[in-house]
């Protein structure tokens, strides 16, 4: 096992990590940009060393900088967490090129999923049912508007190398075809250096349904279970639930077999979330995400099961410390994304806590790394906390995270905790029924009812 690992990320990520790795037994470096110098993971690390002024580009994103202070700081082994490098083929081959370890999956991996074109054939390949879409990339001087019209309108452009909702657009019809392609083409290539883009059919109700995976290097593959993530605003999650309320146990085993399968032939190793859309009893693929995922803990409460401590465990070449026989989906769990934004306009909120008091009791958990007197940066992800909520059903659970997001107080910014209020008394995100498109639609209903 690992003595000493260097966590190269920050926030309520970096203390989650940070967390495991005491109960572990195993140091840890916390790495930080000048903004970060008194975040709560430095705070709480072994060790800690500053790589760098405030931008992410030359901090979090300074592959260099991290490496050399996991040189100096002699560390076994560097966990990415989530975002920043943690999908970087290039940083995993470096990592191994230092001798040391990469937590997550192989370099070939991350690249083969990295790219979405890749990842769709790939996984048509492993048997895995894809959205009816372009065979490849869209050469934008060939017969695009064919294209478009053999796949069905509408369409929806998307980046090869893409993620988080940048570079993607919809055309409803052959008019609005031109205009979204340039545009998606602009856009992934300022946020991914790559204007690549690939084209598919836009569904019209389905839910973000994802299956969490773990796999060793000895063979073993297990699923554990889906997440619903249908409640997004511009491809951006909001609100998380396990296991989904649209799923039924066969539909869930039906599913977690073929990736299970899926997995296993591809020799993958280590945390990966394979992401579906379903639609009329139909699961289509949309991508993998070979790293750790934000809403990781509403599995973790469901199952009983550390995925970070099983994510180094792998990573030390250890064996998967349980079988899918083992794996017991109990009760319901909830994640609340708070972020630090306007909760009608979304615009970004940083500044200083005022006040801050988390909720508690029974089956409440918070992931956050925020503190009174604590002043958020402007330079990084809006994402402050995380509410995460249990119940044995989900009426229990959806009692229990009103009470919790009451007992929830944050001053001096503006946060999502007035929006999480309303959807959790909202008729349809109380029986469950709602798509990808509903809470944007419920938001601009909101606002068109408060603007008469």
């Amino acid at each position: 096992m690992f003595k000493k690992i260097l966590i190269a990320n920050r926030g309520e990520i970096a203390l989650r990590i940070l967390r495991s790795c005491r109960e572990m037994g195993i140091q840890t470096v916390a790495v930080h940009s000048v903004a970060d110098s008194d975040a709560m993971h430095v705070r709480l690390a072994d060790e800690s060393v500053c790589i760098g002024p405030a931008p992410s580009r030359e901090s979090y994103l300074n592959m260099h900088a991290i490496l050399s202070a996991a040189d100096v700081c002699g560390v076994d082994a560097i966990h990415p967490g989530v975002g920043f490098l943690s999908e970087n083929a290039a940083f995993a081959e470096m990592v191994e090129e230092h001798d040391k370890v990469f937590i997550g999956p192989t370099p070939e991996h991350i690249r083969l999923m990295g790219d979405k074109i890749t990842a769709k054939e790939t996984a048509l390949k492993l048997g895995i049912p894809v959205v009816p879409g372009s065979q490849g990339a869209v050469d934008p001087d060939g017969d695009v508007p064919g294209l478009a019209q053999s796949i069905g309108y509408p369409v929806l452009i998307k980046a090869a190398s893409g993620g988080g909702g940048k570079g993607m657009k919809v055309a409803q019809n052959a008019a609005e075809l031109g205009e979204a392609l340039r545009f998606a083409r602009i856009e992934a290539k300022a946020c991914f250096g790559n204007d690549q883009v690939y084209m598919e059919k836009y569904l019209g109700q389905p839910r973000h349904i994802e299956m969490q995976i773990i796999a060793d290097s000895h063979g073993n593959v297990v699923h554990l279970g889906e997440r619903d993530c249908s409640l997004q605003r511009r491809h951006q999650k909001v609100w998380e639930e396990a296991p989904s309320p649209a799923i039924s146990p066969s539909a869930r085993k039906e599913l977690g077999d073929t990736v299970t399968k899926a997995i296993q032939t591809l020799g993958y190793r280590g945390v990966g979330t394979i992401e579906f859309l379903y639609e009329k009893g139909q699961f289509f693929f949309i991508e993998m995400n070979t790293r750790l995922q934000v809403e990781h803990p509403i599995t973790e409460m469901i199952t009983g099961i550390d995925l970070v401590r099983e994510q180094i465990r792998v990573a030390a070449g250890l064996p998967l410390s349980f079988s899918q026989e083992d794996v017991k989906f109990k009760g319901h769990a909830i994640e609340c994304r708070i972020n630090a934004e306007d909760s009608e306009t979304f615009m970004p909120s940083p500044g200083q806590i005022q006040d801050y008091v988390t909720p508690g009791g029974y089956g409440v958990r918070v992931d956050s790394a925020m503190y009174q007197g604590y002043k958020i940066p402007p330079h990084y992800d809006s994402l402050i906390a995380k509410l995460i909520v249990y119940g044995d059903t989900r009426e229990e659970c959806l009692a229990r995270v009103r009470r919790a997001l009451q007992e929830y107080a944050i001053t001096g910014v503006n946060t999502l905790l007035p929006l999480h209020r309303e959807l959790a008394e909202a008729a349809d995100v109380i029986s469950g029924d709602y798509d990808i498109h509903w809470l944007e639609k419920w938001l601009a209903a909101k606002a068109q009812s408060e603007a008469a």
